[in-house]
């Protein structure tokens, strides 16, 4: 086979061929890499050429290991895995669209061998999972990574459902930039709404047309409740992203779901015994309305204690819920 490649490059294409075609279940001789080298490069060299180039990949760094059926490349950035965690991730961000949930697979699998590939089977159901359908959201956290980076503030379109499943625009919004926040498999962006001066957390897949203005932006200590800056296991303990401020939340709840509140609140909520062996008491500093929503939700096994505020906003949920089933 007459060769298209110079031989000076065959040191990276074996290197590239270890990469792509081995792992420790698969050793190759070097009469496969020389095999591969031609078939995939059409660079033809000897077998002692391939042993040289070997020991040069191993004096650069490469782990190379050596078995009785061959070699293999012994390290990699991401174990499998890994890579597996990555692309569960991916698949389920609900903010990114499917056709880019596709690319980022196709993307993370080139990061293993073509075995790690062979097994990935989720690639090919990317389409059912529920995905949104704005293809700028990768746009938005560029702009809003600038915008923080300058202290600027931002302005955009916000964007709600309609009854025909699409977003139409909400409002026109301007506002201060802090962080960008994953919260229950959702992005947020966490920022100052500056017509009310209150925190807000706005979706990044539902936000469009973005822009950085040249206002400066205000500083997080302007905001009422955050005057110490961003607490970040105050907000991860939050079952959702409600903006009014926190109080201290104590309720009943049967023992079974423990797993359960541990999951919505973190492992810094204080829960403790009572007489009553079936039962725990919660402690948690929450947002009162996200709290309303989440005691309706686990209303089978929560019972909201105190403050007495919150917990006739529940009563009077409950009520108007069962006249509706009247």
């Amino acid at each position: 086979m007459e060769s298209f490649e110079p031989k000076k490059l065959a040191l990276i294409r074996i290197w590239q061929i270890l990469r792509e075609y081995s792992d420790y279940k698969h050793p190759m001789t070097q009469e496969d890499i020389a095999e591969r080298l031609e078939k995939d490069y059409g660079i033809v060299i000897e077998r002692k050429a391939v042993s040289r180039n070997l020991s040069l990949l191993k004096e650069a760094g490469v782990e190379i290991a050596s078995c009785r059926a061959g070699c293999y490349l012994d390290y990699r950035e991401f174990e499998d895995a890994e890579l597996r965690m990555l692309i569960d991730g991916v698949l389920s961000s609900k903010y990114i669209t499917a056709a880019r949930s596709k690319d980022l697979i196709e993307r993370i699998c080139g990061l293993s061998n073509k075995y790690f590939k062979a097994s990935i089977k989720n690639i090919h159901s990317v389409n059912d999972w529920s995905k949104t359908d704005n293809t700028t959201v990768f746009f938005n956290i560029e702009m809003i990574n600038r915008a923080i980076e300058r202290r600027k503030q931002l302005q955009y379109d916000y964007n709600k459902y309609g009854i025909d499943k699409k977003l139409h625009k909400a409002s026109r919004q301007r506002v201060s930039p802090y962080q960008m926040i994953l919260h229950n498999q959702r992005y947020y962006l966490m920022a100052r709404d500056e017509r009310w001066g209150d925190m807000v957390f706005h979706r990044l897949d539902h936000i469009t047309d973005i822009s950085i203005s040249d206002e400066q932006a205000a500083p997080i200590k302007s905001v009422k409740g955050y005057e110490n800056g961003i607490s970040y296991k105050d907000i991860s303990a939050m079952p959702y992203l409600y903006t009014d401020t926190p109080e201290q939340i104590v309720f009943l709840a049967d023992a079974q779901i423990i797993d359960q509140i541990v999951d919505w609140f973190g492992t810094g909520v204080r829960i403790t015994k009572t007489d009553d062996e079936s039962k725990v008491r919660v402690s948690v500093k929450a947002s009162p309305s996200a709290m309303e929503y989440w005691a309706l939700q686990y209303v089978h096994y929560v019972e909201v204690v105190q403050p007495e505020s919150l917990r006739e906003r529940i009563r009077t949920a409950l009520e108007n819920g069962l006249k509706k089933y009247q």
